[in-house]
């Protein structure tokens, strides 16, 4: 952390500390404040404090964040901010500094004064670590002193008071997540990494550096990582955009409204592909479910490149309407807005609701759009003879996708012939698998307990819906088997919604395929189909992949499965560590194993290991699946040279 110089920090001291009420439930029922207390809570913990310092830096004063991942388990967050206030609370008759670490909703953030937009709106935070810490130290650098105070779960252990002089400015807090609270305690380096990678694209200037010293290299040095954006969202978009053929560079249009209250940052560029891939955020704050800000965004890209596209007759010649979804095909877009008093819709703070956003971002994206197309006349160009194109293959696939909806009702009719329906018409406690090939699937079938588990055979490998148009989607004859078992008729690029999953056949899909190259790959175009056309069926938790053995290792009348070569290398040791004297079978097909066998180990609910498939980031996944699934060759033999030493040879 680089030294910086004392500043005024009349404008943010204790007055500044609202106090809403206390911290007694937190402990209690964590998962009300973080969400839950797996691996996404533990990991939330990290992220509040990161906000804290971002919070400082949108206002101004912090250029420099630096988060360490101890070997003890410990996680330090450590910025060049001013540093909370330490002088007394004019209400609570204490150091603000320990208002703000041991009391819910104490903050700056509700004084407009100190912070004209936040992430931290419910000043929840700082205050949450605290409580759900095993230990916790805070260190602030201010007035010329380092202020110090320590915790055990939420309890102050020492009074706020200076140890040490100082000519830094900031905070730093130290913390050890509560094994009592969190099964899991370990943090992984990369999901904070993504997220920290993020939020140094959103924050352009804003240096962000993760260390992680549980990885270290022969030289002694931990595991770096340093996240620094000079150029914001072109860069957050060209990011997302590797590995893609592009149209044009990334359009970027930025400004406020009338009175300065509000700021709009929208950085967007085509690519050759057919998904819209659409990435928004509030303060910072990631919004899944968009919002009216997403709303203003579409409306006013759907209406310039209309007007534009009408003035220089592009589509005098179409007998069909060119709908605001063509507009968006191939299109790869960051919105970011800041708003002082932002509404968000249900608690998980994932869809913004302020009406007034959805006017001021198309008024400052339309106005902006609209002369760079007339600058851009070549851009322009591209952009609408990619938009005619999607017209023109969406009203070609409507006939196919019309067929998939009428044979795909949640009745059961027209289900597809290779299909081995369960008995239970109980989505809750009904599962499909689908299984690569007939040899596999006629296993299953005889494998499988027909009450609640369906099979659904799949010929071959599935298309490829990374390098293929909608007509050939929709058309595709394995797809289409999909979407009906599933009672998913109605998928679409823009992805299936939440509503959709009513008609959900199956609360449980799994991917089972063989444990060799052809079926990792099998599994791969499954999971780019789900992930770009029914991605809420992942979000929701209703996909998954199964996890059949590689290896049946035999020593007489004793017999041990494996899944991993270091499971095979203990039961060696186990059985003896004389290879010669047993009898190691390599499964590379699920048809290798009998019925009986595959009942045991990979379907048998008792017994067997499935892996839920998540999103925990959503621009790497993307950009993971554009790299390995699309056309362009370069990017993927670097990804593959980058990974080599996570790869397993399949001989």
């Amino acid at each position: 952390m680089s030294e910086q110089t004392l500043t005024s920090t009349q404008d943010y001291t204790a007055a500044s500390i609202q106090v809403l009420e206390g911290l007694e439930a937190v402990r209690k029922r964590p998962a009300m404040y973080i969400g839950d207390v797996g691996i996404r809570g533990l990991h939330h913990l990290i992220f509040e404090v990161v906000d804290n310092s971002i919070d400082e830096a949108m206002a101004g004063y912090c250029t420099e964040i630096e988060v360490t991942l101890h070997a003890d388990g410990y996680a330090t967050i450590k910025d060049n901010g001013r540093g909370i206030p330490v002088d007394t609370h004019p209400t609570e008759g204490r150091s603000a500094l320990e208002v703000v670490m041991t009391v819910l909703h104490a903050g700056g953030k509700f004084d407009k004064r100190t912070y004209k937009v936040s992430g931290g709106l419910h000043g929840v935070g700082v205050s949450c670590v605290n409580a759900l810490s095993e230990h916790l130290e805070v260190r602030v650098y201010r007035d010329g002193q380092v202020w110090y105070q320590s915790y055990r779960r939420g309890i102050p252990q020492v009074p706020v008071a200076p140890i040490e002089k100082t000519r830094l400015r900031g905070t730093e807090v130290h913390f050890k997540p509560d094994p009592s609270i969190f099964p899991v305690t370990e943090f992984q380096f990369d999901i904070v990494a993504n997220r920290l990678r993020e939020l140094a694209y959103l924050n352009k200037g804003v240096k962000i550096t993760l260390k992680d010293e549980r990885d270290i290299d022969e030289e002694g040095r931990p595991l770096t990582k340093v996240f620094y954006s000079k150029g914001g969202l072109p860069e957050f978009v060209k990011y997302l955009n590797q590995g893609k053929s592009l149209l044009h560079d990334p359009v970027v249009i930025e400004g406020t409204d009338s009175e300065g209250l509000y700021h709009v940052e929208v950085a967007f560029q085509y690519n050759e592909t057919f998904n819209e891939n659409l990435f928004s955020y509030v303060n910072n704050i990631r919004t899944h479910e968009g919002g009216t800000h997403v709303m203003g965004f579409r409306k006013a890209l759907t209406r310039v490149f209309k007007a534009y596209g009408e003035k220089e007759g592009f589509f005098n010649k179409i007998k069909f309407e060119v709908s605001g979804d063509d507009f968006r095909e191939g299109l790869t877009a960051v919105i970011s807005v800041k708003v002082p008093e932002p509404q968000f819709e249900g608690q998980t703070k994932t869809k913004l609701g302020n009406s007034e956003v959805a006017g001021i971002v198309e008024s400052i994206v339309g106005k902006a759009l609209t002369e760079y197309l007339e600058e851009n006349p070549r851009v322009a160009r591209a952009v609408l003879e990619k938009v005619l194109l999607a017209a023109e293959a969406r009203y070609a696939a409507r006939k196919a996708r019309e067929m998939v909806q009428k044979k795909g009702s949640s009745t059961g009719g027209g289900l597809p012939g290779k299909l081995a329906d369960c008995s239970s018409r109980e989505p809750e406690v009904s599962e499909i698998f689908l299984v690569e090939g007939d040899s596999a699937g006629g296993s299953a079938k005889q494998a499988r307990d027909r009450r609640f588990q369906a099979i659904l055979p799949l010929r071959g490998k599935i298309l490829n819906v990374e390098k293929a148009n909608l007509t050939k989607v929709y058309e595709n004859e394995e797809i289409k088997n999909i979407a009906i078992a599933l009672g998913m008729g109605k998928f679409d690029p823009k992805g299936i919604h939440e509503a959709d999953l009513e008609n959900l056949r199956y609360h449980k899909v799994i991917l089972m395929t063989d444990a060799d190259v052809d079926g990792s790959h099998i599994r791969t175009l499954l999971l780019t189909f789900f992930y770009r056309y029914m991605r809420p069926l992942i979000e929701k938790g209703h996909l998954y992949i199964a996890l059949p053995p590689l290896y049946l290792v035999k020593k007489g009348q004793q017999q041990r499965y494996c899944w991993t070569e270091e499971q095979l290398k203990a039961t060696i040791e186990e059985f003896g560590g004389d290879e010669s004297k047993l009898t190691i079978q390599r499964y590379k097909g699920l048809g290798e194993m009998n019925p009986e066998q595959l009942w045991e180990t990979t379907m048998n609910p008792e017994t067997r290991t499935l892996q839920q498939v998540s999103i925990e980031d959503a621009a790497e996944a993307d950009e993971t699946f554009s790299i390995l699934m699309s056309k362009e060759v370069a990017p993927r033999k670097r990804f593959i040279e980058q990974n080599a030493r996570y790869a397993r040879l399949d001989i």
